[in-house]
């Protein structure tokens, strides 16, 4: 007799995977309005006022990412049988992969790249922390921990476990293996969700993947070879998860991929200036719109410090701000009925240095460059300068470096692949940056002479403009 419905898997028709059947454990988490919350926050933010196709949600990301990470995880376990892969391992690592975004703010990644920072500087936060507290509320108020139990889970051993595949160790002061959820032996596990070692995981896999389809942008890299030809074999006494050496160019690909997107849509620059116009919106917002947490009402940037409050957070917040009346919210609601009007500030024009700069110099010198303007015509206030790094995921490094390979004649014996016995026309370098000067006056003169002197100042410091 079948079991009740809470108790079935169930079958998500996808564009990107088809059909993906999800436990019963997932569903019951899916369930629930902290994991809801993610239907309401755009994957790539403000990357929609771009790409109108780009209107796809942190939800079926992480669907997707959970499917992923159970298919890598069983192809191994098919493979390898003396890996000793258990139900409760599978299970655990596709809860890390369902729930490693539920940390997300307001437009994903403008809430902690650039909202956060501003508005509570000094405050050390990621999303990767917010979703492990995020997960350990919706555990607690769902009343989860009975039905994991159900399902086979040991706890509290396999929270941890989970936990730690979506952030970091739990014991980091225990140097030789500091993951408290499973021993050395299971290493290559914590490589599955989010790989520290060389950034190749189902994360990427799903959103390279499902970003390219809403972009309408060619990807490249096909992840179904790498989930056919992964391997576990053993480097320095340590289990990490290789791949067949016929595959190294397509992780070349795959690191290309995630080079190009940055270029083409997340770090265009009509992205930023508007994520930079929403930014100020909602800092000029704080402590005007509140949201009812566990204890006491709370600010916007107060609520990642109560997960009661942050459950209610979402896109929504843009909306709330547009649609006020309130005198207090006038200059936020300005500024979004500006974005809405694509209004947006200009682009003075974008420059790559000769050499590696911070934001923070390069601030100063754009404020020399106007302070030597005879007459005084511009303002600094009405202008703002980014630097936007573009690399291969490990800044200056090449991920491939900490990539190992098998060869078919000898699959349990890791190998590594030098760049040049790839290919010589592979990249040389592996970062690089771009310097943007965006300008908020709209008046043609200011405009006209703000150019003329980012001419100048690109000159005087050697940057090749673009």
């Amino acid at each position: 007799m079948a079991g009740p419905q809470s108790d079935q898997s169930k079958v998500f028709n996808d564009p990107i995977h088809g059909h993906m059947e999800m436990h019963p454990l997932l569903v019951k988490i899916i369930d629930t309005p902290q994991f809801q919350r993610l239907r309401h926050i755009k994957q790539l933010g403000g990357v929609y006022y771009v790409f109108p196709g780009a209107s796809h949600n942190r939800f079926e990301h992480s669907l997707g990412v959970a499917h992923l990470a159970g298919e890598l995880v069983r192809a191994l376990h098919q493979r390898q049988p003396e890996l000793q892969i258990t139900p409760r391992d599978i299970l655990c690592v596709q809860i890390a992969g369902l729930c490693h975004d539920l940390g997300h703010g307001p437009f994903s990644h403008m809430f902690d790249g650039m909202f956060i920072p501003k508005a509570r500087p000094g405050h050390n936060w990621k999303h990767e922390d917010a979703s492990v507290k995020m997960l350990n509320h919706l555990v607690r108020v769902n009343n989860l921990r009975p039905v994991m139990r159900k399902h086979g889970l040991v706890l509290p051993e396999d929270l941890y476990f989970i936990r730690e595949l979506i952030t970091k160790p739990q014991r980091p002061e225990r140097p030789a293996w500091p993951y408290r959820g499973r021993p050395g032996d299971k290493s290559f596990l914590y490589e599955i969700v989010s790989n520290k070692r060389n950034g190749i995981d189902v994360d990427k896999w799903d959103y390279f993947a499902r970003d390219c389809y809403h972009l309408g942008i060619k990807n490249n890299f096909d992840y179904s070879r790498c989930l056919m030809f992964a391997r576990v074999c053993k480097v320095k006494g340590e289990k990490q998860i290789c791949f067949r050496d016929k595959e190294v160019g397509n992780l070349y690909d795959m690191f290309h991929t995630r080079l190009c997107l940055h270029r083409r849509a997340y770090q265009h620059k009509v992205t930023n200036i508007v994520e930079t116009m929403i930014t100020e919106a909602f800092l000029k917002a704080e402590g005007h719109i509140l949201f009812e947490g566990s204890e006491e009402s709370m600010s916007l940037s107060a609520t990642i410090d109560d997960m009661e409050a942050y459950t209610k957070v979402t896109d929504d917040v843009f909306d709330q701000i547009l649609n006020s009346s309130s005198d207090e919210l006038e200059e936020s609601r300005n500024i979004l009925q500006a974005v809405v009007g694509r209004r947006f500030y200009k682009c003075l024009g974008q420059a790559q240095p000769t050499r590696r700069v911070n934001l923070e110099e390069m601030e100063a010198s754009w404020e020399d460059a106007l302070a030597r303007q005879v007459p005084p015509v511009l303002d600094r206030g009405d202008f703002f300068v980014d630097v936007i790094s573009f690399d291969y995921g490990m800044k200056e490094k090449n991920p491939i470096d900490s990539v190992r390979f098998y060869k078919k004649a000898n699959p349990n014996r890791a190998v590594w692949i030098r760049r040049n016995q790839v290919s010589n026309i592979l990249p040389q370098q592996f970062a690089e940056q771009l310097i943007r000067v965006y300008c908020k006056n709209m008046d043609p003169g200011i405009l006209e002479a703000a150019t003329k002197t980012f001419v100048q100042w690109c000159q005087d410091e050697s940057f090749a403009m673009l």
